[in-house]
């Protein structure tokens, strides 16, 4: 393990110190204050100076996160939220934007983009014969059970141990879904990068739609004046009417802006030789950036999120199972998943923090390789 640029075996390491949390681990912690009172989390750490918050009872997402003190996940102002606060129906199903803080903010489990009234009557309920959604879904402020906090040694005694995560998060109503997501978070025990395993199956007996969106939300300094959007993209398939009133590049960054109104676009990304999807966020002065790469076959769809209204100044990268158009819109044209009791889908993403030039120009000429990019 490269230990503070030192390399060094556990052996090694563990001669030196009687704990090997001074160098990297997990530890667990319950948020106290405002807001965000009553909130367990878990704090993981590593020898590279990668730094983690996996928020546990908001549906294991991820809050703040940072590479040797430098932040790169957004934080928006609105706090982790404990999720007693939350009204799902409120503000005409725009709640969820009281939500939206940290790095990853999960969509799902049966519905997300915008909001809406879809058919319920598979349910068999009499009473039930539609169901409201707000923005993106009821996930992000269900609480998760903690299946697992440790780390995980190496099979091979000289390989690198890894810190290792597991949440589970059931979403499920009488007469209705009966989802859960089972989501495994890993880190290496001196790595810049975080790796997440989603699986979600259908514990119900009706068949039951399934969508699920990461809203991945990069912040200052690596969301910066001149921070270059790097993706290979066939074509951009939507974009919201003010992404033609402003006329902000989807592509270079300006500086945050007054009254900014969001900016969204769909790009249909092309997959590398092994089925990922690839993005990247690198900032002007080569010193740093972050890349996305997940599952195409999983998630085939992408949104970039622009946030860069002043106070607010962030990016969005969002790779998505269904079009913009949401749940009505997939039913009609026959797009919407349905699990059957049993069955599951798994998704595959990996997320990581850039240092220096050298890394910084090769995922950027790795990216290019795949596709062009439009001007």
């Amino acid at each position: 393990m490269n230990i503070f640029g030192t390399e060094l075996s556990r052996l090694d390491l563990e001669r030196r110190t009687g704990d090997l949390s001074a160098v990297a681990g997990i530890r667990s912690v319950v948020l106290d204050d405002g807001v965000e009172r009553g909130v367990r989390a878990l704090q993981l750490r590593t020898a590279a100076g990668l730094e983690l918050e996996v928020l546990v009872d908001r549906a294991f997402d991820l809050g703040s996160a940072s590479l040797r003190g430098v932040p790169f996940g957004w934080r928006s102002g609105n706090g982790f939220r404990h999720p007693g606060l939350h009204e799902h129906s409120d503000e005409g199903g725009l709640s969820w934007l009281r939500a939206l803080d940290g790095l990853l903010v999960s969509g799902g489990l049966d519905h997300t983009l915008f909001g809406g009234e879809v058919d319920a009557t598979r349910y068999g309920y009499p009473p039930k014969q539609s169901v409201t959604h707000g923005l993106h879904g009821r996930l992000t402020a269900i609480p998760a059970k903690l299946l697992e906090a440790r780390e995980v040694p190496a099979a091979d005694p000289s390989g690198t141990p890894v810190l290792r995560v597991v949440g589970e998060v059931i979403q499920a109503t009488s007469f209705g879904e009966h989802l859960r997501l089972t989501r495994t978070i890993e880190l290496d025990f001196d790595g810049r990068e975080i790796r997440l395993h989603d699986v979600v199956d259908n514990l119900g007996f009706e068949p039951t739609p399934h969508m699920f969106l990461y809203h991945l939300n990069i912040g200052w300094p690596f969301v910066d004046e001149g921070t270059e959007f790097v993706a290979p993209i066939a074509k951009t398939l939507w974009a919201s009417d003010s992404a033609a009133e402003q006329g902000v590049s989807y592509r270079i960054l300006p500086a945050p802006i007054t009254g900014f109104v969001e900016q969204v676009f769909e790009h249909e990304l092309v997959p590398d030789a092994d089925g990922r999807h690839h993005v990247a966020l690198l900032a002007a002065d080569g010193a740093r950036g972050v890349e996305v790469s997940w599952t195409a076959a999983g998630m085939p769809h992408f949104f970039e999120w622009q946030n860069l209204r002043a106070g607010q100044y962030a990016v969005g990268l969002e790779p998505s199972t269904h079009h913009v158009g949401g749940d009505g819109a997939a039913r009609d044209d026959g797009s919407m998943t349905f699990l059957e009791h049993g069955e599951r889908r798994e998704y595959s993403t990996v997320i990581r923090v850039l240092e220096g030039p050298a890394e910084v120009d090769a995922v950027r000429d790795a990216i290019r390789s795949i596709a062009g990019q439009p001007e």
